[in-house]
Formats: C-alpha cells, sequence, structure tokens
C-alpha cells in the first residue's frame, strides 16, 4: 500500500491491543517491563528462559518475517541474564542469545537484524558440549549497532560508539568512535564538539509524547472512513 487507510479509531483499537497483549502474554514472562513501554507487533517478540528485564520507554519493533527473539540459557556453568535500559531501541530481527550476560545500557539502539551472542554455543574440540566459552557483553550509553552487525562474546562497546552495519565485532570498541569491518576496527572519532541528542530526549516525557502522536494520528487518518479501508484491502487500486 502506498498509504495507511486505515480509519483514526482503527489505529487506536491496534495500539490498544497491541498494549494489552504485552501485557498479558509477555510481562509475565520478563523479571522486569518498565513503564511507557511499546511493542509494535507483540506476537512477534519471543521470549525464552528467565532473568531478562527490560527498561523504561524501551520500543521494540516486529515483523511477522523478523521476529525479535530474547533468549537466556541455564547450564551447569550457570544462567544467562539480558538486561535492556531506558530508551533503547530493538528493530526487527534482532537476536540476543545470553548463556553469561548481555549488558545493554540506556539509550542503545540495535538496528535489524543485529545479533548478540555471549557464547560460542559449542566446545571447540568437543562439539556434544553446549555453550562452550562464554563471557559477558556490555553495551555501555547510547551505542548504535548497525543493520545485520554481529556482537560476540566478551565484548564491551564504550558510550556513543556506532558499529557499521553488517560488522562482526570480536574485541573492544572504545567510546566516541565509528567501528565497522570484518572484524571490526575503528575508522574515525566522533566530533566531541557536536552536540549528541540520545534518544531519551525524545522520550523523557511520553505522556506528552503519545498526546502528539495522538494529534497526529488524527490529522493524517481522520478522514479516512471503514469502507474506504475494507475497499482498499479488497480491491486496491493505484491511488492505494
Amino acid at each position: 500500500m502506498r498509504r495507511d487507510h486505515r480509519p483514526y479509531l482503527a489505529k487506536r483499537i491496534h495500539r490498544a491491543i497491541e498494549h494489552g497483549y504485552t501485557e498479558h502474554f509477555l510481562r509475565p514472562q520478563l523479571d522486569a517491563l518498565g513503564e511507557h513501554f511499546q511493542v509494535m507487533k507483540p506476537w512477534y517478540l519471543k521470549i525464552h528462559g528467565a532473568h531478562i528485564r527490560i527498561g523504561r520507554a524501551v520500543h521494540v519493533v516486529t515483523a511477522r518475517d523478523r521476529q525479535v527473539t530474547l533468549t537466556t540459557w541455564a547450564h551447569a556453568g550457570g544462567n544467562g541474564r539480558i538486561d535492556i535500559g531506558d530508551y533503547a531501541l530493538l528493530c526487527p530481527g534482532v537476536r540476543l542469545d545470553s548463556a553469561t550476560h548481555i549488558d545493554i545500557a540506556d539509550n542503545c539502539m540495535i538496528a535489524a537484524g543485529a545479533y548478540l551472542t555471549d557464547a560460542d554455543w559449542h566446545d571447540l574440540y568437543d562439539r556434544t558440549r553446549i555453550v562452550g566459552t562464554t563471557r559477558k557483553i556490555t553495551l555501555e550509553d547510547n551505542v548504535w549497532i548497525g543493520d545485520g552487525a554481529i556482537v560476540c562474546k566478551g565484548v564491551s562497546i564504550g558510550r556513543n560508539s556506532i558499529v557499521g552495519a553488517g560488522s562482526v565485532v570480536t574485541h573492544d570498541i572504545p567510546a566516541n568512535v565509528i567501528a565497522a569491518g570484518n572484524p571490526a576496527r575503528q575508522i574515525r572519532a566522533l566530533d566531541l564538539h557536536t552536540q549528541l541528542v540520545r534518544r531519551e530526549t525524545l522520550l523523557a516525557d511520553p505522556v506528552e509524547l503519545d498526546a502528539r502522536m495522538d494529534r497526529l494520528e488524527r490529522y493524517l487518518h481522520g478522514s479516512n472512513t471503514w469502507l474506504g479501508w475494507l475497499r482498499s484491502l479488497l480491491k486496491p487500486g493505484p491511488d492505494d
């Protein structure tokens, strides 16, 4: 579709269903879920295992063909753990697999298809031994992981740093740099004289933000009709 034909009321009902699904089905699976969360299509967010915590005003975007999965493993050597800080963003296809600890600080953005894993998942020599070597992953405040990037066990990425799309991060990345490649390496530093605007700036007042979004949706969808939406679904035309 070229544009969204849903009436304003349909949009609000859909958002209420998403919120209700998250509260009823997802919150009980988590150790914590902060207020003012938003999970788009929450039925495609898959949670496996215990010790998973999600902070305040976190946004998770999923799709039918690109589920988001958060997985922790209990094993003889311990338990996995995932901590996601406030104002974080997880995009479609993101996978987090933990046998020790994946610690994601506030304001972090993880782009579509990125994969964070703190374990090898099999021993190098004994392929029947699960988990293998495992070491904590840390993303400090305001880190941005690019589309399709992989962050491997034991890696720490410093505050504000960016990992380029498709990169494979096998060693620590310092703060305030852009890193890319396989294996990822620093390609340049950020300009520390330019102000960094974090996600918390947008999301600090989620009630006001929701009100602004509601006004925008009324403006964009207020003239849409139920009949017009149905027609666009059953017989879309070149203007739909």
